[in-house]
């Protein structure tokens, strides 16, 4: 393996068998002719991918998706039914809090235990010990059973075991917020020193926005299947995109509008950007949005162009008309044209669709409406939250 590679993982799958009965197990343990009971179930599917040492990765997808499934191979907790696992340095997993920790021992005892595990003789634990205490603060219970901490103590001890290794790679998986606030902010403090020591972190977490915030790569791991990989706010943007629309398929959903008079109708909605048509937006660039539609009856006056955009989920961001901004648009029989420019656009990343509508002069009446008409992508750095960055400036007093 490279020397800059942390991890190497090729075709890695692992399948569980399922029985529907109990007693299926043992059928096909002592059928004599190999008759299959089970089915399979693919809880990592040929999934292939690479990590650079020194960067913080970022790992999301629902739950049951694979994710644990696959830290748990990486750190050797499970096997893989096939497929390779490579790894370069030693590793420290903060996936099961106190997973190796026996409760009749004490506190001290497992320290040492857990050093064991992870492969430190006992004279290498001698000297991480100090600091592993310091950091847990746990005074006295140190030296009793653990069966008697508190969760707090029980997870602010396994943390504490586990990050004051010195690993070279590190994985947390929904981990960094255990103990109270004076706790996280210490575990965040390390966090941030070894990403700082130039360490290879997998960061797990339903928390988009801290991926967002620490992690430059990230991948996205649906059904057992490596659906994406790549650049930190692309990945979960599309990401959130697929959560948002999944949510939707949840819930009875209105039909969409769709009313035609034959007075006039949409033909067409392309979007500009820099002069070339374009699906995918870059934040902070002017978008031009052209209009095409039919007029088959030209004696209504003072007809209304409307345009309106919607997030994927279908929260309504901006609507806009040529009523509202005292515009008139041309209504001559058989084609025409319109155009409508956004300055700047500042809509947070993700996916979005387009509105358009032909409306009578109060713009109560339609003419011709299409609903979501037309989705594009907003390709936008991680600066602000929420639906849109307003222009602002910060300012010392």
């Amino acid at each position: 393996m490279n020397d800059n590679i942390a991890i190497s993982i090729q075709n890695l799958t692992k399948i569980y068998h399922l029985y529907d009965k109990p007693q299926d197990r043992l059928k096909e343990a002592l059928n004599p002719f190999k008759k299959s009971y089970h089915h399979d179930f693919y809880a990592m599917n040929d999934v292939s991918f690479e990590i650079k040492k020194g960067e913080t990765v970022g790992i999301v997808g629902k739950n049951g998706a694979g994710k644990s499934t696959l830290l748990k191979m990486i750190t050797g907790v499970l096997t893989q039914t096939s497929g390779s696992i490579e790894t370069n340095g030693k590793i420290a997993s903060l996936l099961e809090l106190g997973a190796g920790f026996n409760p009749e021992m004490t506190g001290m005892e497992n320290i040492y235990l857990n050093g064991t595990l992870m492969g430190f003789s006992k004279e290498e634990m001698d000297t991480k010990v100090d600091a592993i205490l310091e950091f847990a603060d746990i005074g006295e219970f140190i030296y009793q059973p653990a069966k008697i901490y508190s969760s707090g103590m029980f997870a602010r001890l396994a943390f504490s075991v586990s990050i004051n290794v010195d690993p070279d790679i590190l994985i947390i998986d929904e981990a960094l917020s255990v103990g109270d606030m004076r706790f996280q902010l210490k575990c965040m403090d390390k966090f941030n020193e070894f990403r700082e020591a130039g360490k290879t972190i997998l960061f797990v977490t339903h928390d988009i926005n801290s991926i967002k915030r620490f992690c430059t790569f990230s991948l996205w791991i649906n059904n057992g299947q490596l659906e994406s990989i790549g650049n930190t706010d692309q990945i979960t943007d599309r990401y959130m995109d697929f959560l948002k629309i999944d949510a939707l398929k949840e819930k009875e959903q209105l039909a969409d509008k769709a009313i035609n008079n034959n007075i006039a109708e949409v033909k067409n909605l392309i979007i500009f950007q820099d002069d070339k048509e374009v699906e995918e937006i870059q934040f902070g660039n002017n978008v031009e949005i052209e209009v095409t539609y039919e007029v088959f009856e030209i004696e209504f006056k003072e007809p209304v162009l409307g345009i309106a955009i919607h997030s994927i989920d279908n929260q309504y961001i901006c609507g806009l008309n040529t009523l509202l901004d005292n515009v008139e648009i041309p209504w001559k029989q058989g084609i025409n044209k319109f155009r409508l420019t956004y300055r700047n656009i500042n809509l947070t990343g993700g996916s979005y669709h387009f509105d358009v509508a032909l409306f009578e002069k109060n713009a109560s009446v339609s003419f011709d409406y299409k609903a979501k008409y037309k989705t594009f992508i907003v390709d936008a750095p991680y600066i602000g939250e929420g639906i849109c960055i307003l222009n602002h400036e910060w300012n010392e007093i």
